[in-house]
C-alpha cells in the first residue's frame, strides 16, 4: 500500500495512459452499467428489483475479489511480490487526482475568478454550481476534500493493507457499484440499495480513521476532535460527517447546511455551526492539511511494516 500511495503520489493517473487503456474504475463501470441495463427493469417490483440489485452487487464484487486473489497468489514472495502488488493498486489510489481536483478550485478561487472556480467545483460535487459565492464553492470543496478522502484513499488502502489485492479491488468495486446506482434516484432507489448498504458498512471504519487523521495532524487538535465527535452524526450519511466534521472544527469554519441541487433547496443541518464561513485561504490550509494526514497515513504503514 505504501508503494501504491508512492506511486500515485509522484505520478496520478497519466492522461496519456488513461487515453490508451482507460482506468479499472472505468472497466468497472462498464460492467456495472451493462447489469443496470440488463437486471434494473422498471416493470419488475421493488423487491425484485432489490434481489437483483443485491444479486448483481455481489457478483461485481465476488468477480473483482476473486480476479485480484488469483493474481496475488501466483506472485513469487519477497520484494518482487511487494512491488508487483503496490504497482498494481496504484490505480485504486486516488490520491493525486483528489490534490489536482481540490487545487483546481482552489486556485481561480485565491485569484478572485468566480467562474472559472464554479466550473471547477461542478467538476467534483453535483450541486449548482450558479448558486456558489465564494464561500459556497469553498465550502463544496472542502467538504469533497474531507469525504474523498476517506472514500478515495484511506478506505481502500486500509482493505489492502488487511487484505492484500483482494482488499483493495473489491472496495474500489462497493465503492463504484455506490458511486453508480447507489444513489436515491427513481431508478436505482430499489436497485441500488444493497449497493448503498454494503458501501456504508466498508466505509464505517475508514470515514472515522480519516476524521481522526485529520485531527492529528490539526494544530487546533482539541477543536477538531470535539466538533468531529459532536457533530459527525448530524450529517445525512452515515460515514461522510466524520471526516468532513473534523476538517470543519481543523479549520475553524462551517461546513454542509443548505445547498441546491437541480433547483431544490435541500435543508441540511450545519457541521461546526456558529464557526464563520470558509473562504479560498481556508481551502489552501485544508489541501496542507490533507498531505499530512496523507503522509501519516503513509508513514504509519511503514511503521507497521517495520515493526
Amino acid at each position: 500500500m505504501v508503494v501504491a500511495m508512492t506511486v500515485d503520489a509522484l505520478l496520478g493517473w497519466p492522461g496519456a495512459l488513461f487515453a490508451r487503456i482507460g482506468h479499472p474504475v472505468t472497466w468497472l463501470g462498464r460492467l456495472i452499467s451493462l447489469f443496470d441495463r440488463s437486471w434494473n427493469r422498471a416493470a419488475d417490483t421493488p423487491s425484485i428489483r432489490r434481489i437483483a440489485g443485491l444479486a448483481a452487487a455481489l457478483l461485481v464484487i465476488g468477480l473483482c475479489v476473486a480476479l485480484g486473489w488469483m493474481v496475488q497468489a501466483v506472485l513469487p514472495p519477497g520484494w518482487t511480490r511487494v512491488m508487483v502488488l503496490g504497482i498494481l493498486a496504484w490505480p485504486m489510489v486516488a490520491l493525486r487526482s483528489l490534490y489536482d481536483h481540490v487545487a483546481a478550485v482552489a486556485q481561480p478561487l485565491q485569484s478572485g475568478d468566480i467562474d472559472v472556480a464554479r466550473l471547477a467545483v461542478a467538476q467534483i460535487v453535483g450541486r449548482d454550481p450558479a448558486t456558489l459565492d465564494e464561500a459556497g464553492i469553498a465550502r463544496a470543496a472542502v467538504e469533497s476534500l474531507a469525504e474523498n478522502a476517506s472514500d478515495g484513499i484511506v478506505a481502500p488502502v486500509l482493505w489492502g493493507a488487511l487484505f492484500g489485492l483482494p482488499g483493495i479491488v473489491g472496495y474500489k468495486a462497493i465503492n463504484t457499484l455506490d458511486s453508480m446506482i447507489g444513489h436515491r434516484s427513481e431508478r436505482h432507489l430499489h436497485f441500488g440499495w444493497a449497493a448503498a448498504r454494503i458501501d456504508d458498512v466498508a466505509n464505517f471504519v475508514p470515514a472515522r480513521l480519516t476524521g481522526f487523521l485529520f485531527a492529528l495532524v490539526s494544530v487546533r487538535l482539541s477543536e477538531a476532535l470535539s466538533c468531529m465527535i459532536r457533530d459527525a452524526n448530524r450529517h445525512r450519511s452515515v460515514n461522510a460527517g466524520w471526516p468532513e466534521a473534523a476538517m470543519a472544527g481543523a479549520l475553524g469554519v462551517r461546513l454542509s447546511g443548505p445547498r441546491s441541487y437541480h433547483g431544490s433547496i435541500t435543508d441540511e443541518p450545519w457541521l461546526n455551526e456558529g464557526a464563520r464561513d470558509p473562504l479560498a485561504a481556508d481551502l489552501r490550509q485544508g489541501l496542507r492539511l490533507y498531505i499530512r494526514a496523507m503522509a501519516l497515513l503513509g508513514g504509519s504503514l511503514v511503521a507497521l511494516a517495520l515493526a
